[in-house]
């Protein structure tokens, strides 16, 4: 069992309380790390050295601060086996696969320090002669980031690469499920020698966070999380009016048409709801298929997750793994359970196993209404929903008939579908013939309380700035 510290002002800090979590394997429940909790103020402290570093670190040129994100991404990639260990085993990833994910952070990293001559203003005309209007980009200051527990190296560096090459400083709370890959990932911040402050990630209570949001000099909160998450967040932004970028639920719909390929739609829906145990924002959820092949595609979607075993996959990295805790098993399965009182049919799946581990089956449902719990909340775990429609307006009023709006799925051959559903689906993403995988050259961002703001792309980098116009009179 390994025990990290917390990184503050370039320094590994114990907590000045002795308060500790302990990290454990949800594939065996065994207990494989142990982290320092930080106080209120180590969480203040940290918010301190961060401000007093913005003011150095937002003077250097783009370029400079270009630089040491590439020197970042070269010391992931020294440490992606270090890293991809420490994920595998707090989060029941394979090693293949979290290993994968502390390369694809550097990639990102990479992606946005290539921004530092891309960073632009705007000259605007005036109305008035002998005058310029100028929009300059400036960074928000110190920006707190809120780190989920399903792709947490990933989301580390979807964070933190954009927030330091617009000129921001940053303070992190990790999952207190998923930090030791957090702390992996610190050690790298160091070894690419940024300078003191820049970076701070610590591991705390939710007293502790709300300290740190509310921190007098957090000018900005960034979120990955669930949406009861993010309205604790928008509770904390009001403190000091800081700006939110928000990425919370999905409920990702699946539009599967007569005229598509079953067999493709089937496999790319069972992969993504089985992926990482289904726990991912943009996982397919639920499945409106035209009822003249509902039968045929149900059929294909219960043979393939019927087949999709589960277990440990430091042993078998093939399988399917565990959800991240007891917690989120007993309420997964409790909604399983109300929907089939509710007079849904269980195909396969659907039970809770004997043994260790926080492992639940491949479920399929069908015969479920679009009033059901199950349909309108997030289920985040290997449970799929199918119902099926007529014509492609009523696909799109079942898909568009829901509180979340981040990601989105059509499986058809016919162009006019395709472009009705690209100026009629209420998501901040469509997929047209596969299911989702955020490019991070693109915008990952969610309509209606899927989120506000977004990740990714040109525009998730600008979310870190704010503007000043200059008006100049010559």
């Amino acid at each position: 069992m390994k025990s990290y510290l917390n990184l503050i002002n370039n320094q590994w800090v114990a907590s000045d309380t002795g308060a500790s979590f302990s990290v454990d394997n949800p594939a065996t429940q065994a207990v494989i790390g142990q982290v320092s909790a930080a106080s209120t103020a180590q969480a203040m402290a940290a918010c301190d050295a961060a401000a007093a570093a913005q003011k150095g670190w937002r003077k250097l040129s783009s370029v400079e601060r270009g630089q040491y994100l590439h020197k970042l991404a070269v010391a992931l990639d020294a440490r992606k086996e270090a890293i991809g260990q420490a994920l595998a085993l707090e989060s029941g990833k394979s090693l293949e696969d979290a290993t994968f994910e502390a390369v694809y952070a550097a990639e990102v990293t990479r992606y946005h320090a290539e921004w530092a001559r891309r960073i632009e203003g705007e000259i605007i005309p005036s109305d008035s002669p002998n005058e310029n209007l100028m929009l300059h980009r400036e960074p928000m200051g110190v920006v707190a980031c809120l780190i989920p527990f399903n792709y947490p190296v990933y989301t580390l560096l979807r964070k933190i690469a954009p927030a330091l090459i617009t000129g921001n400083t940053v303070v992190v709370r990790p999952s207190n499920n998923t930090p030791c890959s957090a702390f992996e990932s610190a050690q790298a911040v160091l070894d690419a020698g940024l300078p003191a402050g820049v970076v701070n990630i610590l591991t705390m209570g939710h007293a502790e966070a709300q300290a740190m949001c509310t921190h007098p000099k957090v000018a900005m909160i960034t979120l990955t999380g669930g949406l009861s998450a993010g309205r604790r967040v928008l509770d904390y932004a009001k403190t000091n009016i800081a700006k939110s970028s928000l990425e919370l639920g999905g409920k990702t719909p699946a539009i599967v048409a007569a005229d598509a390929d079953l067999e493709k739609a089937a496999s790319d829906i069972v992969r993504s709801k089985t992926t990482n145990c289904g726990q991912l924002c943009t996982a397919v959820e639920r499945v409106y298929v035209q009822h003249s092949v509902h039968d045929a595609l149900v059929a294909k979607l219960q043979e393939k997750l019927a087949a999709r075993t589960f277990g440990d996959r430091a042993q078998h990295p093939d399988r399917m793994g565990p959800l991240i805790s007891a917690e989120a098993r007993q309420g997964i399965h409790a909604m399983v359970e109300q929907a089939m009182a509710e007079g849904a049919q269980l195909l396969c799946g659907g039970v809770m196993p004997d043994g260790p581990g926080y492992f639940y089956p491949p479920t399929l449902l069908t015969q479920v209404r679009q009033d059901m719990a199950i349909v309108q909340e997030e289920v985040f775990g290997p449970v799929l929903c199918v119902l099926p429609y007529t014509d492609i307006e009523h696909a799109l009023a079942l898909a568009n008939d829901h509180q979340f709006g981040l990601a989105s799925v059509l499986y058809t051959e016919d162009y006019r579908s395709v472009m009705k559903a690209s100026n009629e689906i209420e998501a901040g993403e469509l997929y047209i013939n596969r299911t989702p995988a955020d490019p991070y050259q693109g915008y990952h961002a969610g309509w209606k309380r899927s989120g506000l703001g977004g990740d990714d792309g040109k525009h998730g980098m600008l979310e870190f700035t704010q503007t000043r116009l200059v008006i100049m009179n010559y």
